[in-house]
């Protein structure tokens, strides 16, 4: 009986122990997670207010400078207008309008282009395209509404330190941070887009406090025209670099020009003579032209036509080259002479027909680039006279690869025209030109004498009927054009446009793969058209011996230059 007392006593106060710990712990525990949760929040809520007051104290975003902004004139922005009325002075039959229509075409172009490939490529290209617009949506949509607060923040009066005003510039501090310098939604975190949501709500706000949409359009339109403005500007200077970078000659190559020359003049004056002179105007050979003033240029054409000839015996080359530079050019193909194809070089100088006429001419236009105004670049009207002995010539430019054998244009019959060139009037394509673009159609006797729509064609790989140029005088011609050239605005400065004066309804077409044109300014030649062309030219200020040249085209010029060549190693032309 004793012990079962006993231990119905210890049962009970077993029992008594349990009721009264057990709520113990269970508070004990919900009191450990409650801490935990507050300790969070309270960190949170502190990292706010943290932001808050350096919101406040450091007047967290500078605002841009939009009351400063110089608005643009309603003129240009009217309502229910699609394009500025603003001309810019002088222009040769609506040159701008032609620009905007060879832009509209360049788009036609690239569309059909993209209905003539198979549907699984356009469907796996339009895939594509979509991802990368969704990539970015939130990015830029977070970016718009940046721009969006700031116009709303310029509303409110200077000084204000409203709660609204607060608000906004924490708004705009917190998005700014969450973006850095991401430009894919796929690198935004999940904060990122908790801020954007934040910030959706205090622009729905600001909406409802502005309702009025004319102050927004008005303060939207001056950061536009300030955009735009300083576009232009960047655009100019860069414009102004590229061209001075092209006229610039380099370093390397003014080291080898003075090398060659030091080492002609130690030449004995019979060592100096290049062989086979007795070829030089014999009409039976075929006979190419090049005028120029750079000797890596000139070994390059010269290297690359004679690569590829079928009978390089019977390749004769004449470059004319300046006084200055006759020395190096003469020296550097005394020590790599071109296989078995015979060389005469000339300096434009030892011409003493050349009329005093078309150096006066020339005088006047060298206001413009040099490149354009030269006896050179000219020189090129007068190859009846230079060469009275030859009935045809092939004539190419310094920045040419040839990549075929060019003796075949012997065997095209241009059909008693005096030049065959390939044509540059096939709209969308980048070598495409029209006669307005270059040529003053509202002076009358541009306007009486030529029709606009007439095709062109384009320099840098042309073959010249010289016993047709002979017959018809087109030397006088171009002698004529140049004169009134000189005294009315008649065309711009070059030799393609009096070309085209000069050899109107005198050109015969020649098949597009003879010469492509665009490595010297445009990226996106196809490499297969690269491969099929029998010459490509590195046309435009983008020369693939200057740094500025297109990088993926150099390759196709390089692989004729000798680098091994102790000259240029030590002039670091590489």
């Amino acid at each position: 009986m004793r012990r079962f007392r006993r231990c119905t006593r210890i049962s009970i106060l077993s029992l008594l122990a349990i009721s009264v710990l057990t709520p113990i712990f269970l508070l004990s525990f919900r009191l450990k997670n409650l801490n935990s949760d507050v300790s969070r929040d309270f960190v949170e809520d502190l990292s706010i207010l943290k932001h808050r007051i350096e919101a406040q104290a450091n007047s967290a975003v500078k605002l841009e400078e939009v009351v400063g902004l110089k608005e643009p004139t309603l003129v240009v922005y009217r309502d229910g207008e699609h394009s500025s009325t603003v001309s810019s002075g002088t222009t040769y039959g609506g040159e701008e309008k032609n620009q905007q229509n060879l832009s509209e075409q360049k788009v036609s172009s690239s569309r059909e282009k993209e209905k003539s490939r198979p549907k699984g490529v356009q469907q796996s290209q339009g895939v594509q395209a979509h991802s990368r617009r969704s990539l970015d949506e939130k990015v830029k949509e977070m970016k718009d509404q940046v721009i969006r607060a700031k116009v709303y923040l310029s509303f409110a009066p200077p000084g204000s330190n409203s709660h609204f005003v607060k608000e906004l510039k924490l708004r705009i501090k917190e998005l700014e941070r969450a973006m850095g310098d991401v430009t894919k939604d796929s690198r935004l975190s999940r904060r990122a887009t908790q801020k954007m949501k934040a910030m959706d709500s205090t622009l729905l706000k600001a909406s409802r406090m502005y309702p009025d949409c004319s102050a927004m359009v008005k303060t939207l339109r001056a950061m536009m025209y300030n955009a735009e403005e300083q576009l232009r500007s960047q655009r100019h200077q860069t414009s102004f670099l590229v061209q001075l970078a092209a006229r610039t000659a380099p370093k390397g190559l003014h080291c080898l020009s003075m090398r060659l020359t030091t080492e002609y003049f130690a030449l004995q004056p019979e060592e100096r003579e290049l062989p086979n002179q007795h070829k030089f105007q014999n009409p039976d050979f075929y006979h190419f032209a090049v005028f120029s003033d750079n000797v890596l240029a000139c070994s390059v054409v010269v290297n690359s036509t004679v690569s590829t000839a079928k009978d390089p015996e019977r390749i004769v080359f004449h470059i004319v080259t300046d006084s200055v530079n006759l020395p190096a050019m003469t020296m550097w193909f005394l020590m790599n002479p071109p296989g078995k194809a015979t060389i005469q070089i000339q300096s434009i100088d030892s011409f003493e027909w050349l009329p005093t006429k078309y150096n006066e001419d020339m005088k006047k236009q060298k206001g413009l680039d040099p490149r354009y105004a030269s006896a050179l670049n000219h020189l090129r009207f007068y190859l009846p006279d230079i060469f009275h002995s030859l009935d045809k010539i092939v004539f190419l430019d310094h920045d040419v690869v040839v990549q075929k054998d060019l003796t075949r244009l012997w065997d095209i019959n241009i059909k008693g025209k005096v030049n065959g060139a390939v044509e540059t009037c096939r709209e969308g394509e980048p070598s495409f030109r029209r006669m307005d673009m270059f040529i003053n159609f509202t002076d009358p006797l541009v306007a009486n004498g030529f029709n606009a729509n007439t095709c062109t064609w384009a320099f840098g790989m042309n073959i010249f009927d010289l016993q047709e140029w002979r017959k018809r005088n087109l030397t006088a011609r171009y002698h004529d054009y140049l004169e009134l050239g000189s005294k009315r605005q008649l065309l711009k400065a070059g030799s393609l446009p009096i070309g085209w004066m000069t050899f109107y309804k005198h050109t015969h077409p020649l098949d597009r793969q003879w010469h492509l044109l665009g490595l010297g300014h445009d990226s996106g030649v196809a490499q297969a058209e690269i491969e099929q062309a029998a010459v490509i030219h590195y046309d435009g200020v983008m020369k693939p011996w200057l740094d500025i040249g297109i990088q993926k085209y150099k390759p196709s010029w390089t692989k004729h230059v000798s680098y091994e060549h102790p000259y240029l190693q030590q002039c670091n032309l590489h």
